[in-house]
């Protein structure tokens, strides 16, 4: 079966985002990236909210193009307006029913891409098999949460993470959920 994994970089205090929706004060090089980029070929497929996929938009993606080359995107938005195509399906209603069939046909796993109120939303059905955090060495203070709208709290096992720490600080964590 395939697993839905969380893999996202986040700060200190649990934001993937500043408040306006940016992302420039993580760290962008470094071996982190490298690895970050030998995941992605473990995906086929990648699932991202609104606001993700419109930040792209500042980087020339245009509605309806892929942001990532060579995995399946799914969009989920009630206010974008594009054609669904090959590459880029457009998910207006709820995903969790969607990604539970698409979760039992074969393929590599599915990377949930962002942002925090889909991954809460996901977490409260019970979608999210794998959490990989890049724990950056920064504060926010504010901004976009890695998880919004949690209905119950989740306790994980430390029996069941796995970390690998960068020479720049960065944090890989896997956690199983």
């Amino acid at each position: 079966m395939r697993k839905l994994i969380y893999h996202i970089a986040v700060s200190l205090d649990g934001f993937i985002a500043d408040k306006n929706g940016n992302v420039g004060d993580f760290l962008m090089e470094g071996p982190h990236v490298d690895d970050f980029a030998q995941a992605l070929t473990t995906y086929d497929t990648v699932v991202m909210g609104r606001s993700t996929y419109e930040f792209g938009f500042q980087f020339g993606i245009q509605p309806g193009q892929p942001a990532y080359a060579g995995l399946q995107h799914l969009i989920v938005s009630r206010s974008l307006n594009f054609e669904s195509n090959e590459e880029v399906k457009l998910i207006k209603s709820d995903i969790a029913p969607y990604l539970q069939q698409l979760k039992t046909k074969p393929g590599k796993d599915i990377w949930l891409c962002g942002g925090g109120k889909l991954a809460g939303h996901l977490l409260n059905h019970q979608l999210i098999d794998e959490l990989w955090l890049k724990i950056n060495p920064m504060i926010l203070g504010a901004g976009i949460t890695l998880f919004e709208g949690i209905k119950k709290s989740l306790v994980l096992s430390t029996q069941e993470c796995w970390q690998k720490k960068y020479k720049n600080g960065v944090l890989l964590q896997k956690w199983q959920l």
